[in-house]
């Protein structure tokens, strides 16, 4: 008996899930998740466009702009054929090698993403607490060099993972929580010990995602400082003004980025529904949201856009 339960469980694929108690509305579901990729393709491609094209544009802050953009580009890429094929297709199956696919560019992705938030962090450190050496500090050869270094930092980390994943034996049920594959659920459906992988995932978020946060938040501490020591009031919310949509980026990516891994690793008891949400929000509100946002906020950006799209 143990050895049929044994066969039948370690199916050569794993079940994606949607909204659970839902799947009679999948379809009418599937509209609003169309529209947030077709918004988040086209804002973020726009965006690429307009920088490079636009020769005042190519600028550090700008630069990471477009650093910020392809990578949002590619986490919509990463988790669109999964997701939207469970709500228009009810497609749910996908195989051991697609699965591990998926969660190395989906992970490797998201540490890019918050690397490139933390460059981004130290552009807006230097234009505010030492401008006159902002030229010289940030040049287009030291940014090169600064983004090459943090995706391959990304990709480094991630790396072991699908073949720390493979080595295992699936004998659970094989259901996941998700419309797309995480590596902290993954990994709970094998039937061997995950110390290692739980161990190795928990030191690359904190190696990744909570050391980048970290120097965030002393990046603008030290720019909150020295916005204070500004006589001029008005100088002063100039100079917190410019930091406005780098703010916004930060609290869409961290904030639920780090909810969602509490809850897979401590919140046992927690709603599934809650997870569910949590993980539509890390990954499909930034790539959303953040075009949008800096499109608002950035004057020059704004009216290259509407130049573009009024010829």
């Amino acid at each position: 008996m143990s050895s049929l339960n044994y066969t039948k469980f370690n199916s050569a694929v794993f079940l994606l899930t949607g909204m659970p108690g839902q799947e009679d509305v999948h379809l009418w579901i599937s509209v609003p998740f169309c529209l947030m990729y077709v918004i988040s393709i086209v804002g973020n491609s726009v965006i690429l466009f307009i920088i490079k094209t636009d020769s005042r544009l190519h600028e550090p802050m700008y630069i990471f702009l477009s650093m910020l953009a392809i990578t949002d580009l590619g986490i919509s890429v990463s988790t669109m054929p999964t997701i939207l094929g469970i709500y228009l297709f009810n497609s749910r199956e996908i195989s051991f090698d697609a699965c591990f696919a998926q969660l190395f560019f989906i992970h490797s992705l998201q540490f890019i993403e918050s690397s490139v938030l933390l460059l981004m962090a130290f552009d807006r450190f230097v234009a505010i607490c030492n401008p006159l050496r902002y030229s010289s500090i940030l040049t287009l050869s030291r940014i090169g060099k600064m983004g090459l270094v943090f995706v391959l930092r990304g990709v480094v980390v991630i790396f072991p993972l699908p073949f720390l994943l493979k080595r295992f034996q699936y004998c659970r049920a094989n259901v996941l929580s998700h419309s797309y594959c995480l590596h902290q659920e993954v990994m709970k459906m094998a039937c061997s010990d995950i110390t290692v992988n739980s161990t190795y995932g928990l030191f690359v978020t904190l190696l990744t995602v909570g050391l980048d946060s970290l120097l965030i938040f002393l990046s603008y501490v030290m720019i909150l400082k020295t916005v204070l020591s500004v006589v001029s009031h008005a100088e002063s919310l100039r100079a917190l003004n410019t930091c406005v949509s780098h703010l916004c980026a930060v609290l869409l990516f961290y904030s639920p980025e780090l909810s969602l891994s509490l809850l897979h690793r401590f919140g046992r008891g927690s709603s599934p529904l809650l997870q569910i949400v949590l993980g539509y929000i890390s990954l499909l509100v930034p790539p959303l949201i953040n075009p949008i946002v800096y499109s608002m906020k950035s004057r020059h950006l704004r009216a290259r856009i509407i130049r573009a799209f009024v010829k």
